[in-house]
């Protein structure tokens, strides 16, 4: 894979465009500072066109460019592009589709029109020194063939970046890596990744698409988006690190707090087992898998809790052996004797069905004090 992969954010873009989601400008000022104070130099701020409180929050960026590239979206309206460069922005996406399926029923538009449209867009937009950015959307339902001639004519044109968009998220990672290389192919120009997960194959196809060349890829926080969501930010991140040594510059124990924020801002919860950020990724009940960290940290964990700014837990369950038994009265300042951890965690099951969760170390330490009377009485 090529080292020298860029992260563009498009949280406050494409993110904002779940349904049921709306930020306000305090919201996005607040996620654009977490995103930069995190490391991330690229960001998609919004669309200038809707106006209102997003038009408002978009100007109030200008300022921030020195902070990151802050690109604003457009469609392909030659007037929308050239405001935003009024305003003084240095970086704007056109988004423009590809597929005959969307040239028919979204802009009622062919092939010709497509065509011109992006040269005359991006010679404007580059005669006046800005990057520029364009898309190819639906690019799964475009015929590789016509791809190959828009990208040949959109790097023609001058664009430093064409966007690769799986709209509806049905290309498997080999079937995104195909076009991916078939535009390198055909034209000299950046590829940036651009998948939904709606088979839950963004993260994959993004992957795939960065090993086959492409050079840029778009992720958000929690994999916020249209639909079932993009590539999660946190998880490209530390998958690009530990499993091919790529940094993007992103601290990763940073991590969590955006997480946080986008989820309370979303109003929508992290799932414990969601990768990196979950609360129950450095958990540990199993039996098994608790003896063998309480050994060896890395025994049951890939990269630690630290790096990404997480903490480990152990959990005391159903699930749990004697190890685990062990550490939650050791925490609790109790040293067991050996021949009761049987019973108290056996006990410690029976509870732990009963109230359908995890057994607190201080109700470990009742059961075991229970335990330890009842066989001084015994005697």
């Amino acid at each position: 894979m090529n080292t020298r992969v860029l992260l563009e954010d498009t949280t406050l873009r494409d993110g904002e465009q779940a349904p049921g989601v709306a930020f306000p400008a305090a919201t996005k000022r607040r996620i654009l500072d977490l995103l930069i104070a995190a490391g991330v130099r690229s960001i998609e701020i919004g669309i200038p066109a809707m106006g209102g409180d997003e038009l408002a929050f978009v100007q109030s960026c200008v300022d921030r460019q020195s902070d990151a590239q802050l690109v604003v979206w457009h469609r392909g309206v030659a007037e929308e592009v050239q405001r935003s460069l009024d305003m003084g922005f240095r970086a704007v996406h056109i988004g423009l589709p590809t597929s005959q399926v969307h040239l028919d029923a979204s802009v009622r538009k062919d092939r010709d029109w497509l065509l011109s449209t992006a040269r005359a867009l991006i010679g404007s937009a580059k005669d006046r020194g800005a990057f520029v950015s364009i898309s190819a959307e639906d690019v799964a339902r475009t015929e590789i063939g016509f791809l190959q001639e828009y990208a040949g004519a959109v790097a023609e044109a001058g664009a430093d970046r064409l966007r690769l968009s799986d709209t509806i998220g049905i290309l498997t990672p080999e079937q995104y890596a195909t076009r991916v290389r078939a535009v390198l192919e055909a034209a000299d120009v950046a590829v940036q990744c651009h998948t939904h997960n709606d088979f839950g194959l963004a993260t994959a196809n993004t992957l795939a698409g960065l090993h086959a060349g492409a050079t840029w890829f778009h992720a958000t926080v929690n994999g916020l988006g249209e639909r079932a969501g993009m590539p999660d930010l946190a998880q490209m991140v530390v998958a690009l690190k530990y499993l091919y040594d790529v940094d993007l510059g992103v601290d990763p124990t940073r991590l969590p707090e955006l997480s946080e924020a986008v989820a309370v801002a979303a109003h929508h919860d992290v799932p414990p087992w969601q990768p990196v950020v979950g609360r129950n990724v450095f958990a540990h009940e199993s039996g098994i898998h608790a003896n063998g960290m309480l050994r060896d940290t890395a025994s049951f964990e890939p990269y630690s809790p630290e790096s990404v700014g997480g903490e480990r837990r152990y959990v005391v369950g159903k699930h749990s052996g004697r190890a685990n038994v062990r550490w939650a009265l050791q925490t609790q300042g109790v040293e067991p004797r050996e021949e009761l951890l049987g019973a108290c965690l056996e006990a410690v099951r029976e509870a732990s069905v009963e109230a359908r969760g995890a057994v607190d170390p201080s109700a470990v330490r009742d059961i075991y004090a229970a335990l330890e009377t009842a066989d001084v009485s015994a005697r």
